[in-house]
């Protein structure tokens, strides 16, 4: 399998020295953040400018990775494309298309983003919406050479505190998604970590949506001894902040509860011999520069054992 990383981590080194880098320390291949440049959410970077996007920076892109020996395994811009104001959810629409014809022009297949959620309408109905929207952005893609893939994190209280913000994080909800949206370019970047501390057993899983699995996440999950004492499994209500719960954190890869040496194998006996992204969001290997390129290190360095 081929190591990466998604460069949302690291928002402020440009694309050049980004590349580099990488290469230097042995990842094959990258995720490349393209939210908009004027964007305010956290865990956010734009080392693809969608919006201004063109053939010509898509053939030097391509030179600067060809250049280093690496490819670019999707481009990223996870936003809740369920925003119910209009104007934004205008605005967030028109850059996933952005963001497609970007990968169009770069011969990059995967583009992932989120599916969201409305707070205001019941999942049943924020389903079908869904399926309205992404049976339309499929079929645009699909012109473009493009599979659209979801993230399965819940994205706890993204939008309402106690509601999830993504409605992708279960198998059942995967079965409705599938359902609604048929279409053969729109699969699952699979993160175990979220399942882990819902109590899905991720291999399983990765068994029974083998077929939808288009790339990987490499994210860990520590259970935190005592958390479930003081907070429920339903988290801290006072002071709440989304992925704050109390009881589990965020890891690098083999620092938390995942068996990465069980899983790989389990992907590869489906079929799946491609991307393990690592999504850095490891709370101790966070705060700097250095901190998040030492974690990507430490990283690359304990799946390299198993890919």
């Amino acid at each position: 399998m081929k190591l990466g990383f998604l460069t949302a981590c690291l928002p402020n080194i440009d694309l050049d020295p980004l590349v580099s880098w990488a290469s230097g320390q042995g990842f094959q291949t990258l995720e490349l953040a393209a939210w908009p440049v004027c964007s305010g959410r956290d865990r956010q970077a734009h080392q693809i400018d969608a919006e201004a996007f063109t053939t010509c920076d898509a053939a030097r892109v391509n030179d600067l990775f060809a250049k280093h020996g690496m490819s670019i395994s999707s481009l990223a811009y996870y936003e809740n494309n369920l925003e119910p104001d209009p104007a934004k959810h205008a605005i967030i629409l028109n850059h996933l298309r952005k963001v497609i014809d970007a990968a169009s022009m770069l011969g990059v297949k995967l583009v992932g983003t989120f599916v969201g959620a409305r707070p205001d309408r019941t999942d049943d109905q924020n389903m079908k919406e869904i399926g309205r929207l992404f049976r339309d952005l499929t079929a645009y893609s699909a012109d473009k050479g493009v599979s659209l893939m979801i993230e399965n994190c819940p994205m706890e209280g993204w939008q309402q505190q106690g509601l999830p913000g993504n409605l992708a994080y279960s198998p059942e909800l995967w079965d409705a998604l599938f359902n609604e949206v048929p279409a053969g370019n729109f699969g699952l970047n699979f993160d175990p970590s979220h399942l882990c501390w819902l109590g899905i057993d991720y291999s399983q899983a990765a068994r029974d949506f083998a077929g939808k699995i288009l790339h990987v996440h490499a994210k860990d999950v520590e259970i935190v001894a005592g958390g479930v004492y003081r907070f429920g499994i339903l988290g801290r209500r006072l002071s709440p902040a989304p992925g704050k719960t109390g009881w589990w954190r965020y890891r690098l890869p083999g620092q938390g509860q995942v068996d990465w040496k069980s899983l790989i194998s389990t992907l590869r006996e489906c079929g799946y011999n491609d991307v393990l992204s690592i999504e850095l969001e490891d709370p101790d290997w966070e705060g700097s520069e250095e901190r998040v390129k030492s974690g990507l290190r430490h990283g690359r360095e304990f799946l390299s054992q198993f890919a």
